[in-house]
């Protein structure tokens, strides 16, 4: 130690009990005054000790620092040893290092807040998040969005709306739209007579591609509430690797904000909630299967849970906040893969010999098969009863026809032969399809089985050339998509600007 005060003279202690630190060469050669001047620099040497203060890590006197923080135990520190210490820190807190979280968090909370420069830090202090209006203009977020029951829509005005967008399922955004209806109602309910109306979850059934999330996401878009959607492949018992079902809320807490009093008027939709069915036939714990449907069930009910704040998993670092999943629609959907041979299976158990009996392969080909399931079927298919109790509205979605996909093609508000003629008219040139090419599309989508999701694939495939070459022809003024063309047969029909396409004869 001695060593290094040797070596750093501006770090050298000032010893007040000798006269070694008082300087003598400024003393008046009078005895009187020279006792006086000694006096003097002994008591400035005292204070001086006193008041001078080293940084805890890095040894810096006060004088060479910006600035000194107190802390606990008579210890101080730098300005620039705490920036650094709070840049270690930023690994721990994704969304950075609040001073609000130091105050508030008991276990980080030894620093006086005074010191900063911030002696009124709190919550009310804190600039809130501004909303985006209407009109596009930014407005201090003044308090939590109250829900009010009056701006959701009719039933008949719920499916209109979602009429613009999806293409058949005409049951499905029927039942949709009462459930979701009577959902908010119950909300706003009066529950002074005694009456308490139970929630309304729904279970969506139906193939890949049929629009069961596009579905969720225009209702949500449409009721402007905040929605969460999953995926139940990610969910595991609590303890094991992987989202706790919890994280399902957290979620639904992101998308309106971090407003615990709107996250609990939103909509949480769970898809690919078949795939954690019960395994059968297995001697190992099913940690993502029954015990995660097990898990959603207080979820479903209703029930107060502690939910992380700007993170999926529970730990000591990350905030928590309790939420009601009381007023929360929970929406389920999933494909349910070979379901319909539970389906057929229960059927067909009543075929017998005879004139009235009933062919095995009756249902094979049957479109609306999926429509004839029960609760039975479900349970055999591996969900719990326990589970099928909270979602009271099953919804059966049709498979896509070909007629369907094509009205896909071009009616909705944003259908994707809209999207390819937008990005071509940037370009000031028109893109035309023939209806012939439509259904040589929507053959093609048929064969690959993904629903309408196959349309895109379809298209990206062949509209590359076109999108390549056109903005290398200034001159190219309309491209007439052609059933040769998709069928590989032929091209597209190429139209100069001033030139009138002839008709075809």
């Amino acid at each position: 130690m001695a060593d290094f005060f040797d070596d750093n003279p501006d770090y050298r202690e000032v010893d007040t009990d000798t006269d070694s630190s008082v300087d003598t060469q400024a003393v008046d050669k009078d005895d009187e005054g020279k006792h006086s001047s000694r006096d003097h620099d002994e008591t400035s040497g005292k204070d001086r000790h006193k008041k001078m203060r080293f940084c805890a890590f890095c040894g810096r006197e006060e004088s060479t620092v910006k600035s000194m923080i107190e802390l606990p135990n008579n210890l101080c520190i730098c300005s620039d040893c705490m920036q650094r210490g709070f840049d270690s820190m930023h690994t721990m807190f994704p969304g950075g290092l609040n001073l609000n979280d130091l105050q508030n968090n008991p276990n980080i909370s030894m620093i006086n807040l005074g010191s900063f420069g911030f002696p009124d830090m709190g919550q009310d202090n804190l600039r809130k998040k501004p909303e985006k209006r209407p009109d596009g203009e930014e407005q201090e977020k003044t308090g939590p969005r109250i829900f009010d029951r009056k701006k959701v829509p009719a039933p008949h005005q719920i499916k209109a709306a979602l009429d613009e967008h999806v293409i058949g399922q005409d049951q499905a955004k029927k039942v949709m739209s009462v459930a979701v209806y009577n959902h908010y109602k119950r909300i706003s309910a009066d529950e002074a007579d005694g009456v308490e109306i139970e929630k309304s979850n729904m279970l969506l059934i139906g193939p890949t591609g049929c629009g069961k999330t596009y579905l969720v996401r225009m209702l949500a878009k449409l009721l402007d509430v905040p929605l969460a959607i999953a995926d139940a492949t990610s969910l595991t018992e609590a303890g094991y690797i992987g989202d706790d079902v919890e994280s399902v809320a957290s979620k639904l807490l992101a998308a309106a904000d971090n407003d615990v009093e709107r996250a609990e008027h939103g909509i949480i939709f769970i898809d690919e909630i078949d795939k954690i069915a019960k395994k059968k036939n297995t001697n190992q714990r099913d940690v993502s299967g029954e015990a995660v449907q097990q898990g959603l069930l207080k979820l479903l009910e209703g029930s107060e849970i502690e939910v992380p704040v700007g993170a999926t998993s529970k730990n000591a670092m990350v905030p928590m906040v309790t939420m009601n999943t009381r007023n929360i629609l929970f929406i389920c959907g999933g494909a349910f893969p070979d379901l319909e041979l539970v389906i057929k299976e229960r059927l067909n158990k009543q075929a017998s010999i005879g004139f009235y009996a009933d062919l095995k392969d009756k249902y094979d080909n049957d479109p609306l098969l999926l429509h004839k399931v029960t609760i039975e079927d479900l349970r055999n298919f591996g969900m719990i009863p326990e589970f099928l109790g909270r979602l009271p509205v099953i919804v059966a979605l049709d498979g896509l026809t070909e007629d369907m996909l094509v009205r896909i093609l071009k009616e909705p508000r944003n259908a994707i032969l809209k999207q390819y003629q937008k990005l071509l008219a940037m370009d000031e040139v028109k893109l035309t399809f023939d209806d012939s090419s439509l259904h040589a599309i929507a053959a093609k989508a048929m064969e690959r089985n993904t629903g309408a999701r196959a349309l895109r694939a379809i298209l990206e495939q062949y509209m590359l050339d076109i999108m390549f070459e056109i903005p290398k022809d200034e001159n190219i003024g309309e491209v007439v998509i052609t059933r040769e063309y998709i069928e590989g047969t032929g091209g597209p029909r190429i139209v100069l600007r001033g030139q009138q396409m002839a008709l075809p004869g």
